[in-house]
């Protein structure tokens, strides 16, 4: 049955602010690192509460828009808030938390398998991701390309072509997972020292310390702002 007759939502108080900013950025030029209004100022300009800007900011937050440094303003990440519609958040949202527990049970097995039955060939492979990773991270990137390159690896070097099925069938989730992890500050270098832990207990064909290995890497990945932020949270 079709959806497009489901009742109409009211545009949220703080999406009509995400846009003003969204155009106040791009009017004015600001570029990467330069900071935003405080928000005490926006709410005066907007004639809204403060609470509505707060929402607003929180929102590119969690998009990896800005950067809210405690006690010393909103900075830029990037040189425009192209915001993702909050509709697509809020699903993302609610689709999230199955994804990381599936990725927990699946990618957990996959490391213990890895590490009974890798190869040379598998190693090879999966140091390579993590030099493509940390290469990313150095040069101002999140690592993504590395990362997914890694746990393919990992994949690969459990030899077992139903799980690897099974990944490939919730690509598509675990790539938003990954996107969604990598953004959070300072996850990048954390995730790589994850790896690489994962890397020696594969190598070593420790099983059960490269599944524990690979449990705590997932459940950082769950650490995501996104899980925390209420979307019917509103200023009055």
């Amino acid at each position: 049955m079709t959806d497009a007759l489901r009742p109409m939502t009211k545009q949220r108080l703080y999406e009509q602010v995400l846009e003003r900013l969204r155009q106040y950025v791009a009017e004015g030029g600001l570029r990467a690192g330069d900071r935003l209004p405080p928000e005490r100022d926006l709410a005066q300009r907007l004639g809204v509460s403060r609470a509505s800007v707060k929402q607003a900011i929180v929102v590119l937050e969690v998009q990896g828009l800005v950067e809210a440094r405690h006690g010393g303003g909103t900075y830029l990440v990037r040189d425009s808030l192209d915001v993702e519609p909050v509709e697509e958040m809020v699903e993302r949202r609610r689709r999230l938390p199955d994804v990381l527990e599936a990725r927990e049970a699946l990618e957990t097995k996959l490391a213990e398998l890895a590490a009974e039955r890798r190869t040379d060939e598998d190693l090879a492979a999966m140091t390579s991701a993590l030099v493509t990773m940390a290469e990313e991270i150095e040069g101002g990137g999140h690592g993504v390309d590395g990362d997914r390159l890694f746990h393919a690896a990992v994949t690969a070097a459990a030899h077992s072509s139903l799980l690897a099925e099974f990944m490939r069938s919730i690509a598509q989730q675990i790539a938003e997972s990954r996107t969604e992890s990598l953004r959070q500050p300072g996850r990048p270098t954390r995730s790589l020292a994850q790896h690489r832990a994962i890397l020696d207990a594969i190598a070593a064909r420790r099983p059960r310390q490269a599944a524990a290995a690979m449990r705590r890497h997932v459940r950082t990945v769950a650490k995501v702002r996104l899980l925390d932020w209420d979307p019917e949270e509103e200023g009055r």
